[in-house]
């Protein structure tokens, strides 16, 4: 075994991020440790319909396939069963990374046993799912604003796109029979605006003044000029996104060049987690380059109005971090978030529990260098009084308790996508997504275990428009892995061989 680790160690390399002149790096188990937390990992590559187990060697002991397009999430159920987000291509308005639509629960041998579709031309399922403690889905969707009610809502009408406003919602769903669901709670960022560019529309008031609120307009006068390094680098993900079917719409529409071409994918909140203790929900906008909380002890009522719920707030943003400059308490250079993604608050009996962990993909990074890091933060949270903040001041903290960077920094870097997890053992998994690279790294960063995903490619590039400027990359891409404990319910009794 020694031998074996000392080999897999020598052959280890850092992987480019995925550009049509990148190398093909070697595939399957790289390297493992006996530091490493022995456990199973679960993944679902972009580009196919299956959802893979595999063993700390690399080996796949469970699969569950289907012929659909993911969304981006599965998740393990206590019982066995996987909940899998599933993308809609024919959605008649929405399109764009993360689109979903469709939700499949498969039981342990890949039946369907729930089929459920939220997807038309008002609303669409994307991106991420949390399952809460009483069984329900908790589930992220855009909606449609046309464009006078969002001009009526105080959107400056140069910022408007002709496909509309697209603000993102939450919803929690309670199964109800093979194929439907009840909507039980609702929360909907449109209910939670100010702006202060238009006195006669609704929401008028000073930013700065209401940080529990998003400003309408942030991301058109907030934004810094890009340098031309950022904004090829902008092109390059586009393309790549789009390469791997992840992104829709024509390239026409790419706004990638710096300009502020409207976008009505205003948020694109991209992950949720849920805090049983506190009862709840941390979101992340990436185009924000924010993470939020919400209280999800209200009820829907109270959730579109400014009181009610555990902390008396209703559905305002009882905090919220990564760029304070969107609520007027900070600087370009404040900015500490770049397109994150995968906000997890670290379960009780974990180190750092209660701390909030996530991936920062680093795009847009002060220097025109670019590169990934997983920072831990610590909230500042009194469970009686809420969330802490001087008056004329952003939240804290100032920085976060805990980052990994690699030592060589830009070699760890993935744009889009990917996600991290504590684990027992006090150790992190990585999953830096556009390579579809998995990895382990302890307090001190060092790194004991890592996986390069040989899955992915059967589902063809069908998502968008591709033409000659699509470059061809690698299809083995990654939104996310999750490590499965041997003692988790759902392996209770189950025969886990390589195949």
């Amino acid at each position: 075994m020694l031998i074996a680790c000392l080999a897999a160690t020598a052959l280890r390399q850092d992987p480019p991020s995925p550009t049509e002149n990148a190398p093909t790096p070697q595939r399957g188990l790289i390297q493992r440790d006996l530091d490493a937390f022995a456990g199973y990992t679960l993944f679902s590559p972009l580009a196919s319909g299956a959802s893979y187990l595999i063993d700390m060697a690399g080996n796949v002991v469970h699969q569950w396939r289907t012929d659909l397009a993911p969304a981006a999430m599965a998740y393990l159920l206590d019982n066995g069963h996987l909940l899998r987000s599933i993308r809609v291509q024919d959605n008649p308005r929405f399109a764009g990374g993360g689109l979903g639509g469709r939700i499949l629960e498969l039981d342990w041998d890949g039946k369907t046993v729930w089929d459920y579709t939220l997807s038309d031309e008002q609303r669409s399922l994307h991106h991420d799912l949390e399952v809460l403690p009483n069984g329900n889905i908790l589930a992220i969707h855009w909606e449609y604003v046309s464009p006078s009610d969002a001009v009526a809502l105080g959107r400056d009408p140069k910022h408007v796109s002709a496909k509309g406003w697209w603000p993102d919602a939450l919803v929690e769903l309670e199964r109800d029979g093979a194929r439907g669901a009840k909507i039980v709670w609702e929360w909907h960022a449109k209910d939670h605006l100010v702006q202060d560019f238009d006195r006669t529309k609704k929401g008028f008031g000073s930013v700065v003044d209401h940080p529990e609120r998003l400003d309408i307009n942030f991301d058109h006068r907030n934004r810094a000029p890009l340098t031309a390094a950022q904004i090829a680098e902008k092109e390059r993900i586009e393309r790549e996104m789009r390469a791997l079917g992840y992104t829709g719409g024509d390239e026409d529409d790419d706004a990638a060049d710096g300009t502020d071409k409207p976008e009505p994918d205003w948020m694109h909140t991209n992950g949720i987690d849920y805090h049983p203790e506190l009862d709840l929900i941390v979101a992340s906008s990436p185009h924000l380059c924010e993470i939020f909380v919400i209280d999800h002890s209200t009820s829907s009522a109270e959730a579109r109005g400014s009181s009610g719920g555990r902390f008396g707030r209703g559905g305002d943003l009882l905090y919220r971090w990564g760029n304070p400059k969107n609520y007027g308490r900070g600087a370009d250079d404040d900015r500490a978030l770049h397109y994150q993604h995968d906000p997890q608050w670290i379960p009780a009996g974990l180190e750092g529990a209660g701390r909030l962990l996530l991936f920062n993909n680093g795009q847009e990074r002060e220097s025109d260098a670019s590169w990934s890091s997983i920072d831990e933060l610590i909230l500042p949270l009194d469970p009686k009084l809420g969330f802490q903040r001087l008056s004329d001041a952003a939240f804290g903290p100032d920085a976060p308790a805990w980052s990994y960077e690699a030592e060589e920094q830009t070699s760890f870097y993935s744009a889009f996508i990917s996600g991290c997890q504590r684990l027992p053992n006090g150790n992190t998994l990585v999953c830096s997504g556009a390579q579809g690279r998995f990895f382990e790294v302890t307090r001190s960063g060092r790194l004991v275990w890592e996986y390069l995903n040989p899955f992915g490619g059967e589902i063809p590039v069908s998502f968008g428009k591709a033409s000659e400027r699509t470059p061809k990359v690698d299809s083995k891409a990654v939104f996310q892995a999750t490590r499965i404990a041997p003692e988790h319910p759902a392996l209770r009794g189950r025969t886990l061989e390589p195949r």
